[in-house]
């Protein structure tokens, strides 16, 4: 039996509704799951005649839910006439927040077996009133989650991150050791849950250029990052580094590591992203649900003209569905197996 996988409407004035529409339709997803779509039904409609997509849905509990028809949650009601493609919105948020707030609730009573997020404006939910920092920040609280990092995902490369959206001035005092070691720990324990790796093999990335050069371009590799590298290999984790991130993503090849470390968003992103080409998929690991949105955000500016790619969308559903197999089965694959998502 195909998994429920509950979407959510993201912004309604960007481009989420417009690549979950496209996303759906694909061979692709229709083969893996039965999607729950979670927003107001005026904004899917809406996006639907706009762009000439065939859309019909089946109540949650009908006979053929599941069938030909996606289900759809109605998770608040939106006037058509409040829908304005490209414009910043405090009930663009409001709704956003309310199809996050149910879909992660049904995944919490076990109704669906996972949550794909499509892309929100944090500005726009702030506008609203809603105090978390994004939409990863209130899943996690919603779910209670108490650890949890985030990972980018390709074929053939995933990279966790240690620090996610602070400043750079403030990546430094923030990696403290306790927080490493948890973050580590994290994404291995992830690695072996959601994709059933028996033994991942970890490369932990430097901070500082050439990996602080012995000490002589910052001490965070010394007193911080090479204990606990230390520690967590006493422990019997397959950990290697720290290792200058320049060098290592210059000759990385698939396979040679089931995760990579990085201590800050851009240090690991910017080459994931030219990697993907569009096809990353942002997994939040560690969390109690299973949880994955697209790697791009509302694009305001192309959004109501038809021009998004819907790639990474279907790419965020295949993943929660594998995702979703292996934590129902919990089968260990052999050691360094590697799926892709393509």
């Amino acid at each position: 039996m195909k998994p429920r996988i509950a979407i959510t409407v993201g912004d309604f004035n960007g481009i989420g509704p417009e690549v979950v529409l496209r996303s759906i339709r694909t061979k692709a997803v229709r083969a893996c799951c039965a999607p729950v779509l979670v927003g107001p039904e005026s904004v899917f409609r809406y996006y639907a005649d706009l762009f000439g997509i065939p859309f019909a849905v089946s109540p949650l509990h009908s006979r053929h839910a599941a069938a030909q028809a996606p289900v759809l949650i109605a998770s608040s009601d939106i006037a058509a006439a409040r829908i304005a493609p490209g414009v910043l919105a405090r009930g663009a948020g409001q709704a956003a927040a309310a199809a996050i707030a149910a879909a992660a609730a049904m995944a919490v009573r076990g109704e669906v077996a996972a949550v794909v997020t499509a892309p929100v404006s944090k500005q726009a939910m702030h506008r609203a009133g809603i105090r978390f920092p994004g939409q990863t920040e209130m899943v996690q609280y919603l779910s209670g989650s108490p650890r949890v990092a985030m990972m980018l995902v390709s074929s053939g490369l995933r990279v966790g991150l240690v620090t996610i959206h602070i400043p750079l001035a403030a990546v430094a005092r923030t990696i403290t050791p306790a927080l490493l070691a948890s973050r580590i720990s994290v994404i291995h324990a992830a690695l072996r849950q959601d994709w059933g790796i028996a033994q991942p093999r970890l490369a932990v990335l430097g901070l500082n250029p050439h990996a602080g050069e012995g000490g002589d371009i910052g001490m965070e590799e010394r007193r911080t990052i090479i204990p606990v590298v230390r520690r967590l290999q006493r422990r019997g984790m397959r950990i290697a580094g720290p290792f200058p991130a320049d060098a290592f993503f210059a000759r990385y090849t698939p396979g040679m590591y089931d995760g990579i470390v990085a201590m800050y968003h851009d240090q690991g992103l910017i080459p994931l992203k030219m990697w993907a080409g569009g096809h990353a998929v942002n997994v939040s690991v560690g969390m109690r649900i299973v949880r994955t949105s697209p790697d791009h955000g509302t694009a305001f500016d192309i959004a109501g003209k038809g021009l998004a790619d819907p790639a990474s969308m279907v790419e965020a559903i295949l993943l929660a569905a594998q995702i979703s197999r292996h934590r129902s089965s919990r089968i260990p694959r052999a050691q360094g197996s590697h799926d892709t998502i393509s």
